[in-house]
């Protein structure tokens, strides 16, 4: 694989997530730029979007430097993690948010119930849905780590959930958009092939 990860640039969104994200890439031979310029966004081979904390916080700050439209634009391979995955919908309850709408459907808070309680952290294990290339080479019992309050139905687009309380939307996919709600970057093994995967990904 090429140093330059099929010109992958990862969106600058803030948080503390974003360190781990580029030493998880370096690991796997990619350098890429960390970026908040929407020219360099938008002529990008492909795009990660990574996220934690709250989908307020990373809307203001897509706005805040010109990115929504430039994100809502792309032509090319886009992967969104955690928050980065949530704002790739209409919406999200957590802050009472407009996201980037390139998924349809509502992020809402995880409800506790017995023996699940909120936020999910941990260890879960992925329950396929659908054939993804962003899975191949991933095990039907993988294990990923999550930690998240708010989450998306399971829905057309999921490929793999996960189940805490209730199935939550784990990796979805939709044309060239894509989101997991786990963290690849903290998830060993089984995170490191999903990035390969994504730098691989040619969406038909």
């Amino acid at each position: 694989m090429s140093s330059a990860g099929n010109g992958l640039v990862v969106v600058d969104s803030g948080g503390a997530n974003l360190g781990s994200v580029m030493i998880a890439l370096r690991r796997l031979g990619v350098e890429p730029p960390l970026t908040l310029d929407a020219g360099v966004i938008a002529n990008a081979g492909r795009v990660l979007l990574p996220g934690v904390g709250a989908a307020g916080p990373v809307m203001q700050r897509l706005r805040e430097h010109g990115l929504v439209e430039v994100i809502r634009g792309l032509s090319r391979p886009l992967l969104g993690i955690c928050v980065g995955m949530q704002v790739l919908y209409e919406y999200s309850e957590e802050g009472d948010v407009d996201c980037l709408g390139l998924l349809p459907g509502a992020v809402r808070r995880i409800p506790a119930a017995p023996g699940a309680r909120v936020p999910h952290m941990g260890w879960n294990r992925l329950d396929r849905h659908r054939a993804s290339p962003l899975l191949d080479g991933i095990a039907d019992d993988a294990h990923a780590y999550f930690v998240h309050g708010y989450a998306a139905e399971v829905g057309v687009d999921c490929v793999a959930s996960a189940s805490h309380g209730q199935p939550l939307a784990a990796l979805v996919q939709r044309g060239n958009v894509a989101g997991a709600q786990f963290h690849p970057e903290r998830s060993a093994a089984v995170g490191a092939r999903l990035l390969s995967n994504f730098l691989q990904w040619r969406p038909a």
